[in-house]
């Protein structure tokens, strides 16, 4: 067990806040490691998508996919992992990976519920490769993912061309509006160590539906019962920016935005959410409209338990 708390300021203040500090920093030290257990490095190994934060040249977070065949994960060492892909044409990843760069790592696999966590460092890259050395490992609970089978598509989508806008555009409204599956980048690139420091790239599901646009242009996204880490709510707290990755998975397309967030502590009036604890609150910086690029086919199979019963309170 590491002596180090594996959390920094942010998520400390948020996990003081909401009573559960000493509990959460112990479970912490047991299960965030500076190192990946074979377990997760066979998962890796096996995926054929990758869930990828990271931060532009003004510190903005951006979330992205990568894509392959299983296999084009690989994990050579505990200590590292190489990815055979490169960005998909017009995702805002292809400028933010740099040697140095830091990025958060999410490996979910749809069908089994399984995922978990790998944030690390660029190290190497090259035409074919991204070499990344890892900073933190931890895994995470299967609760709210909604299932679903990624099946390659025969025949290749024709990308339309992407569209940029400081605003929520129709498009986009419809792809979030319609979404049960979320991503969300966020970072504490304060300096201090990386074990503790660094990019996020967490998912959030929930029925159809649970994505809000708000008259004011704003995106809410309720914040539902968790492993209580707080990572993504304490570097909100401290950097008060997020990135959003959501899709249409019978188009192929997906949309991104970067902008700023805030935590919403009080649910609005006008949210009708149950499970909802409390939000988060994004205005649109920039938004990203990458029509038909997905290249799986993935129909909902089923919804989350958790997200069909009563709900979970926190404890």
């Amino acid at each position: 067990m590491s002596e180090e708390s594996p959390f920094h300021r942010g998520e400390r203040a948020i996990q003081t806040r909401l009573g559960v500090r000493d509990r959460i920093d112990a479970v912490g030290k047991r299960f965030i490691r500076k190192y990946m257990p074979d377990q997760h490095r066979s998962f890796f190994e096996q995926l054929a998508t990758l869930f990828v934060g990271s931060t532009d040249g003004e510190g903005w977070p951006w979330a992205s996919v990568l894509a392959g065949e299983p296999g084009f994960v690989r994990s050579p060492t505990k200590r590292a992992l190489l990815v055979n892909s490169q960005p998909i044409p017009g995702d805002r990843l292809a400028a933010n990976l740099v040697v140095g760069a830091r990025l958060g790592i999410l490996g979910l696999e749809f069908h089994t519920r399984r995922r978990n966590r790998m944030n690390g460092t660029v190290r190497r890259l090259s035409s074919d490769e991204i070499g990344i050395s890892v900073d933190q490992s931890f895994g995470n609970c299967p609760k709210y993912i909604n299932t679903r089978m990624l099946v390659p598509i025969e025949d290749a989508r024709e990308p339309g061309p992407v569209t940029e806008t400081t605003v929520l555009t129709r498009a986009a409204c419809a792809i979030l509006s319609q979404a049960d599956t979320l991503f969300i980048a966020t970072s504490r690139n304060g300096g201090g160590s990386a074990y503790r420091h660094g990019v996020d790239v967490s998912h959030r599901g929930g029925l159809s539906g649970f994505i809000r646009i708000l008259d004011d242009g704003s995106i809410w996204v309720p914040d539902y019962t968790g492993n209580q880490f707080y990572n993504t709510l304490g570097n909100i707290q401290e950097e008060k920016r997020a990135g959003l990755l959501a899709f249409d998975f019978e188009t192929g397309d997906f949309v991104q935005i970067t902008g700023d967030a805030h935590i919403d502590w009080d649910v609005p009036d006008v949210i009708d959410d149950p499970r909802a604890l409390r939000g988060i609150a994004i205005t649109p910086r920039q938004v990203r409209h990458l029509p038909s690029v997905f290249p799986f086919e993935a129909p909902l199979d089923e919804h989350s338990p958790f997200l069909l019963g009563e709900p979970v309170t926190e404890t």
